[in-house]
């Protein structure tokens, strides 16, 4: 017998990690326990949450590797969301947790997760955050989540990250020019990985003349240098996330983070209801008799959609979240 989401929620509240995999497929999949999970869940949980984003082939895997070996080191337990990009064929995660961090399979405080971008331009899954919150709940001290791209559209991993760090190489000076007001926005602290390689001093200096652009806000955006294969430099970018939380905290922009963070989710959650309700209007057979006038020209789409949003009819049998018509 399938066990109810609440007796799921229940479990992995005391450590069972089966049950944090089942809740994260099935809010991953979007399917209608989805709001209940997370009410169910809100509050909970006080985990640092740490964005991790650059550029392809600025070593962003093998750095998250290494920084959870460092945390690891330290006692503390991790969770991971890698958001890797979509395929094209099945829609799922191209490369997948199967790949990478492998010698952390068998560590029980070490949960790792691939999600698929699924085609958002910003590089985030709508369900990363959800599955972030979900490994926040499970009790992890460190969430991080790797996302795919870096720049303008980049912005989303603000709204979920505590702390960002945007990972660039010694190559990748002409990355920092096209997207400096993007780098600007997005960093809390910036990584120049692979930092034996020639030309990583001289970034390093880019870096920090370019921050001297940056509107001061109390925090200096530290450049850390790393050669994540070697482990070179990852005890210095822990102290300077643990550095960045504590002054979230002492600052108060923690919580104004953290408000719009909820502020953005809610918007997201609610225009995700209102998408499923029109679904559900469709398939039901509701919304028939405009669809048909409207293809038949006989009235405009924007006054049809006005008339549609008025009519009670349609929406009748459809309140709460979720909600779906009864087999």
């Amino acid at each position: 017998m399938r066990a109810t989401t609440q007796e799921l929620v229940e479990r992995m509240k005391n450590g069972d990690r089966l049950a944090l995999a089942k809740l994260m497929t099935i809010v991953e999949n979007r399917e209608p326990e989805t709001a209940e999970i997370m009410s169910s869940i809100h509050g909970r949980g006080d985990s640092a949450i740490i964005g991790i984003t650059g550029p392809p082939g600025a070593g962003k895997s093998t750095l998250l590797d290494a920084l959870t070996t460092q945390l690891r080191s330290e006692g503390r337990s991790v969770g991971v969301v890698a958001v890797d990009p979509s395929s094209p064929f099945s829609g799922g995660a191209v490369l997948g947790d199967r790949i990478r961090m492998q010698k952390h399979f068998l560590d029980q405080e070490v949960f790792i997760r691939s999600l698929s971008a699924r085609g958002n331009v910003g590089g985030l899954a709508r369900a990363s955050r959800d599955v972030a919150r979900l490994l926040e709940a499970g009790g992890k001290d460190v969430v991080i989540v790797e996302t795919v791209g870096v720049g303008q559209s980049e912005l989303d991993i603000m709204r979920l990250a505590d702390t960002v760090a945007v990972v660039l190489v010694p190559e990748a000076g002409d990355t920092v020019q096209a997207m400096k007001a993007g780098l600007l926005e997005i960093a809390d602290i910036f990584v120049v990985n692979k930092a034996d390689r020639d030309g990583a001093q001289k970034i390093k200096n880019e870096l920090e003349q370019m921050l001297h652009l940056r509107p001061p806000d109390g925090w200096d955006v530290p450049v850390i240098m790393t050669v994540a294969v070697e482990g070179t430099g990852v005890a210095e970018l822990v102290e300077a996330l643990d550095t960045h939380r504590e002054h979230l905290g002492a600052s108060g922009l923690g919580d104004r983070r953290s408000a719009a963070g909820r502020h953005e989710e809610f918007l997201a959650v609610l225009r995700d209801e209102i998408g499923r309700r029109i679904q559900g209007a469709i398939e039901a057979g509701r919304l028939g008799p405009i669809i048909d006038r409207v293809e038949k020209g006989e009235v405009d789409p924007y006054g049809a959609a006005l008339d549609a949003v008025g009519d009670p009819g349609i929406w009748s049998g459809m309140s709460g979240a979720g909600s779906e018509e009864p087999d």
